[in-house]
């Protein structure tokens, strides 16, 4: 697909600074001149469109219907139609942009625009994106937070963009289009693989912490309908008993707070245990209650519990008010095993069975505080955590070189549409061969769940 791709004969300076060169006969405009935003009333009819991180625009229920912020009042939704240029005005950054690929209503957070005469919305959807690469957007970022912008249709409009010929814009899409459904092809295969190893990984943890090590243990009946046996010298006891839940929230704006890591949901992998990355509450922008939690307790999130995140604060930290602070009792439990109880097949379907009760999915204090757990002794758990970290190790380095190499599947499609994109490589040539495989809805590209994809939130 990309060999013989060279660049064009001749370029001249743009003048911009996140573009550079450009081939020579490209033009240059504002972008106010190529696009219009529209102002449609949304229909009784229309379904939410949501605009993900990884270009797509499409109708919410394409994707998933559950886990994302809900509006209890729909103030300001606009009309979105098939075609129209999508800009996530607070998560463009972070490559929120793309054209819809259906009819719907959005929030009020999107400018939705329709091009004019000349102008491709799929090659300036690219455009767009490539400014998000490049910082360009967040260097426009007035400071309303950290990790956020208003690159709204103001902003957006007064920016310079390439204008290449119309043709021309036609081939890049017909290009970016088969470099995608490739890319997305190789990932999904990657994608399986990490599942099918996840599975083997869980299914070891699993016969640790309800059989333990000896294959030849003789069971007792829990008692428990969802629990089942357990090795009969076990414990069971309730949860409120081996690990004390925080209460008391603090205000994460007044010091020495601001100052202090906070830890939310999407900061922790799923089914791992591990945390994915750090910033403290004044990086994130916090203004509203949040937990203390000390070194060595584990936070646990009370949303969404089918996604299984939990982890061992590493430091005195502040949780979202979204997580648990638990302290586990040490003279019952160590606080790895404990993590492993919680993110366990039998501890998932109680809590998950519990949250199903309510409107929004999240397990609540009474519930969890009645929660039994099975408890081997003190010196079995650190047994059967060195056995599951032995077994588990190749497993493990398997999983981070099929998630390395989707990254650098990721790097390597930005990198070649982003050459493509301001003109650094010329596919005139190399689109007419090409095959159109233009999907109505594309997967999700990374393995993450959906929430790292999906926009900051829909603000209202």
């Amino acid at each position: 697909m990309i060999g013989g791709l060279k660049p064009y004969p001749e370029y001249k300076e743009s003048g911009v600074l996140w573009l550079g060169k450009i081939p020579s006969h490209w033009t240059l405009e504002r972008a106010k001149w190529l696009f219009h935003r529209m102002d449609r009333p949304a229909r009784a009819e229309d379904h939410v469109v949501t605009c993900f991180r990884d270009g797509v625009v499409t109708l919410r229920k394409n994707r998933r219907l559950r886990g994302f912020t809900e509006s209890v009042k729909e103030i300001g939704y606009q009309g979105i139609r098939r075609g129209d240029l999508v800009i996530h005005a607070m998560d463009a950054f972070a490559g929120a942009v793309g054209v819809s690929d259906s009819d719907g209503k959005g929030t009020p957070v999107y400018s939705v625009c329709r091009p004019r005469p000349g102008a491709d919305p799929n090659y300036y959807a690219e455009v767009v994106r490539a400014m998000a690469r490049s910082q360009w957007i967040l260097a426009l970022s007035k400071g309303i937070r950290e990790r956020s912008t208003d690159f709204r249709f103001q902003t957006f409009g007064r920016q310079i963009v390439p204008i290449p010929p119309e043709d021309e814009q036609r081939a890049m899409v017909r290009f970016f289009t088969a470099v995608d459904a490739q890319c997305r092809r190789l990932t999904r295969t990657k994608r399986k693989l990490i599942a099918l190893l996840n599975e083997q990984k869980q299914f070891i943890i699993h016969r640790a912490v309800t059989r333990g090590l000896d294959p030849n243990i003789r069971l007792k009946a829990s008692g428990v309908t969802w629990l089942g046996q357990i090795p009969e010298h076990w414990d069971l006891k309730r949860f409120k008993f081996v690990a004390l839940i925080s209460s008391g929230q603090v205000d994460p704006r007044r010091s020495p707070y601001r100052d202090l890591t906070l830890i939310a949901p999407n900061h922790i992998e799923s089914g791992s245990g591990k945390l994915l990355f750090e910033e403290t509450a004044g990086e994130q922008g916090a203004d509203s209650g949040k937990y203390l939690a000390t070194k060595g307790s584990v936070l646990y999130s009370k949303i969404r519990p089918n996604l299984r995140k939990a982890v061992i604060a590493p430091r005195d930290c502040l949780c979202s008010a979204d997580m648990y602070s638990l302290s586990p009792r040490r003279d019952w439990i160590t606080p790895e095993y404990f993590v492993l109880l919680l993110l366990s097949v039998p501890f998932t379907r109680y809590v998950v069975d519990c949250s199903m009760r309510v409107a929004m999915p999240k397990v609540n204090r009474e519930a969890l505080g009645n929660c039994w757990l099975w408890l081997p002794p003190l010196d079995e758990q650190r047994s059967i955590l060195g056995a599951i970290s032995r077994e588990t190790l190749p497993i493990d380095g398997a999983i981070t070189r099929a998630k390395r190499e989707i990254n650098l599947i990721r790097e390597y499609q930005n990198r070649l549409i982003a050459d493509v994109v301001t003109g650094q490589l010329d596919v005139r040539e190399a689109s007419r061969s090409l095959p159109v495989e233009m999907r109505e809805f594309k997967e999700p590209f990374e393995d993450e769940p959906e929430e790292l994809l999906e926009a900051v939130a829909d603000h209202e």
